[in-house]
């Protein structure tokens, strides 16, 4: 897994940008949010998803982790994909369309192209609840993931247990510990399944 690519911005457009790594050129899927924050720069960092099918190996480059969580997040509801998801955060800001989902708004989504009405509906269903609580524990951060319950969910399926399994469990330590390390709230978890 590529986590981020770190060099020189050889080509930049709206879409796609082309970054020299000593001499490597990667080129990265990117969303207008990310041309906007790297447009007037000559280099910088990227952080990455590659994303992989029978037919191609595409890598995503986001300007800030959290609008690599968003994508994540979006990615993760069946009918939507990367494209798509890289769409809404070229259509949205990220901040729009947490606040979208959180506030029922799936007229703001529908605006979108490539979402319609019923997609719009899955979007807001699955991800109301984590968006809100996340954006709710984290006020001053508009649109700020918890990554570290994030990466213990991840933790916790790379070691076999169910998503909803593991969710579960991690929501009971949040409830308890908000504040601890990575590491902790596994440990915590694992204890509660």
């Amino acid at each position: 897994m590529i986590a981020f690519v770190s060099g020189k911005f050889v080509t930049r457009l709206p879409s796609q940008v082309i970054v020299d790594v000593n001499g490597v050129g990667y080129d990265l899927q990117i969303s207008l949010n990310t041309y906007s924050a790297i447009s007037n720069k000559e280099s910088g960092k990227l952080f990455t998803y590659l994303h992989i099918t029978e037919n191609a190996h595409t890598l995503y480059g986001f300007s800030d982790l959290e609008e690599k969580e968003l994508f994540l997040q979006l990615i993760s509801i069946s009918g939507v994909g990367a494209s798509t998801a890289r769409m809404m955060l070229s259509g949205l800001k990220p901040d729009e369309i947490i606040k979208s989902i959180v506030n029922n708004n799936t007229k703001q989504l529908e605006s979108i192209k490539g979402i319609g009405r019923k997609t719009a509906e899955r979007i807001v269903l699955e991800l109301k609840d984590k968006l809100g609580r996340l954006q709710t524990s984290q006020p001053n951060s508009a649109y700020s993931l918890n990554t570290v319950e994030s990466d213990a969910l991840n933790a916790l399926i790379a070691l076999g247990i169910q998503k909803n399994i593991a969710e579960t469990a991690i929501k009971k330590v949040f409830s308890t510990a908000n504040n601890s390390s990575v590491e902790n709230i596994i440990k915590l978890a694992l204890k509660n399944l």
